[in-house]
């Protein structure tokens, strides 16, 4: 992906693989593999109420990287409004040790999901790991800053010492709303945009940014994670929305 300015940011879009037959069924019986398949894959039990009746978000943080409450909600209002949960979304949340690392790679990601991780799918609830971590991104350059990563089918990184640098100051948007916007993003991946898991009802992929929106109003446009994007946050009120098609893929795979 490319950046237009200096100082512009990107999210990095991770497609982790994992071996279909190698099962990883811990002593409660629980299959770990269904939490350890590729970005985009889990889009329809995500999104519908076929098999999963309920979401269960594992919010974990480094002390000092807890997201604000209110990016919370506004992520729990995102998902209400995109997928059939009938039997609701619960957030747990908690901190964990730091790790001593100052940069990490997406190895190094799975590594700390792998160890901390508690929740997986079971029985009809649908589980999601969300990390927060106190490094930055092995992917950073001298003009792009990665801000988080979707790696796995339900699992995503924000790099919030990264989010904090670029937010609430006079130059930038507020912590609120980079963290609502890149959170959001993120999760847009985990449902499947743009042409990554939920099958696209007309072709809106933008041909120079593969996985995402062509339409430079959506929360799914690659600009809404560059430097371009991040100028344009300043002063909004809020994060960036869905458009009509990509809210037509999500639909169309079982969404709302």
């Amino acid at each position: 992906m490319k950046t237009l300015l200096k100082f512009g940011w990107i999210v990095l879009v991770f497609m982790a693989c994992s071996k279909d037959e190698d099962l990883n069924i811990d002593e409660n019986h629980i299959d770990k593999s269904l939490n350890q398949k590729i970005t985009g894959s889990s889009s329809h039990d995500l999104l519908s109420d076929d098999r999963y009746k309920s979401m269960l978000i594992e919010l974990v943080y480094v002390q000092g990287q807890k997201p604000s409450q209110s990016s919370v909600d506004n992520f729990v209002e995102f998902i209400k409004n995109r997928t059939y949960k009938p039997n609701g979304i619960i957030v747990e949340s908690r901190a964990i040790t730091a790790s001593g690392k100052s940069n990490y790679t997406i190895e190094d990601i799975v590594s700390i999901e792998d160890a901390n991780r508690t929740n997986y799918n079971l029985d009809d609830q649908i589980a999601l790991w969300v990390y927060f971590s106190d490094g930055v991104s092995s992917e950073d350059t001298d003009s792009t800053t990665v801000l988080g990563t979707a790696y796995r089918n339900t699992s995503f990184v924000i790099y919030q010492q990264s989010i904090q640098k670029f937010s609430d100051d006079a130059f930038g948007p507020s912590r609120e709303l980079l963290e609502t916007t890149v959170i959001t993003h993120e999760f847009g991946h985990i449902l499947g945009l743009t042409n990554f898991g939920a099958t696209m009802v007309e072709n809106h992929e933008d041909a120079e940014h593969e996985r995402h929106c062509d339409n430079e109003s959506c929360l799914m446009y690659w600009a809404a994670e560059s430097g371009t994007g991040l100028a344009n946050l300043t002063g909004a009120s809020s994060a960036p929305g869905l458009d009509d098609q990509c809210i037509s893929d999500l639909r169309a795979n079982g969404g709302k």
